[in-house]
């Protein structure tokens, strides 16, 4: 879908990228690529969704807006909605609330809790791995870092394996309203960051 682009440097997309997408516009022909939701010129993500992820990826021309979003110095906010297998108990979301060791380093603590299937979610395709006597529950995942597959590690690390991950906010922006391969541009105020 083209839509028009303003020319302002702090105007950025918000596209909830589906599951499956490459978080890049380039790609070697056999998935699709953020090209294939976004044909708007001379942008670039802020920060990366792994393939096998879905929600919030923030799109700008402004490198520094981009920097400024996804560089881990600034520690800005990222809320991730999380199919995990198994229950949580309360040790195992103490952990993920203190920080978990990866790699020989501890991740910063995190903001973690149960929370019912978010409302309103769209299926993923293809859907997920159900296991009749295997439970799953969903967290609600706040963390200011962004380390490669953190998410999944964290809650791989206390035992409890993601299922599905979609990024539901980066800061004060979020994938509401937005249908997965859909966006929307958003006027971006540095000083909210």
């Amino acid at each position: 879908m083209v839509q028009p682009w303003p020319a302002s440097n702090s105007d950025a997309i918000l596209l909830n990228k589906p599951f499956g997408v490459i978080c890049q516009f380039t790609g070697d022909g056999t998935r699709p690529t953020l090209k294939d939701c976004v044909d708007v010129p001379h942008v670039y993500p802020a920060g990366r969704l792994d393939t096998d992820s879905e929600g919030l990826v923030i799109l700008t021309s402004d490198g520094a807006l981009q920097a400024r979003i996804s560089h881990p110095k600034h520690k800005l906010a990222k809320t991730y909605w999380v199919q995990v297998e198994g229950i949580p108990s309360d040790a195992q979301l103490a952990t993920l609330q203190r920080g978990v060791k990866l790699d020989a380093v501890m991740t910063l603590p995190a903001q973690a809790r149960v929370i019912p299937e978010p409302p309103g979610l769209w299926p993923r395709n293809p859907p997920i791995r159900v296991r009749r006597l295997i439970p799953t529950a969903w967290l609600e995942l706040i963390i200011g870092e962004g380390r490669n597959r953190q998410v999944r590690r964290m809650t791989a690390a206390v035992g409890l394996p993601t299922l599905r991950l979609i990024r539901w906010a980066v800061g004060p922006w979020t994938i509401e309203g937005l249908a997965p391969g859909s966006w929307r541009h958003q006027s971006i105020d540095v000083s909210m960051l």
